[in-house]
């Protein structure tokens, strides 16, 4: 079982990468093809792949998408939406460690005054 130290310590851990992340964005990249018709040929002729980055913006109740336009952008956005997605990963971590560490510290007086109960000369008096 966990000490409240070592968990207080990995808190302390997932604060710290959290705070090193310098940039992200809440999102997904997708690709887009286009169908367009060419002269002379009967079937429609895909161009693309184009990458956009989309997000659901629930204020306004819409979806806002913005076209990638170099591999630069397309580069940086990937490592922007992978940061935001480390960066939920580690949100819930810390909630599950912040949790532990709430249970471990409400145990430990119960179970400290247990042990000094069965350990007392008293308690042994009755057995």
């Amino acid at each position: 079982m966990a000490t409240v130290e070592e968990v207080e310590s990995q808190r302390n851990a997932v604060l710290e990468e959290m705070r090193s992340i310098r940039a992200m964005t809440r999102g997904t990249i997708n690709e887009q093809f286009l169908k367009v018709r060419r002269k002379g040929i009967r079937e429609p002729v895909s161009l693309g792949p184009y990458y956009v980055i989309s997000r659901y913006e629930p204020e306004v109740g819409k979806t806002k998408s913005r076209r990638l336009t170099s591999e630069e952008e397309l580069e940086q956005a990937r490592q922007d939406v992978a940061a935001y997605q480390r960066f939920v990963s580690l949100c819930r971590e810390f909630e599950g460690l912040t949790e532990k560490l709430g249970e471990l510290e409400r145990a430990s007086p119960e179970q400290e005054a247990k042990k000094k109960l069965r350990s007392s000369p008293s308690s042994r008096k009755g057995r």
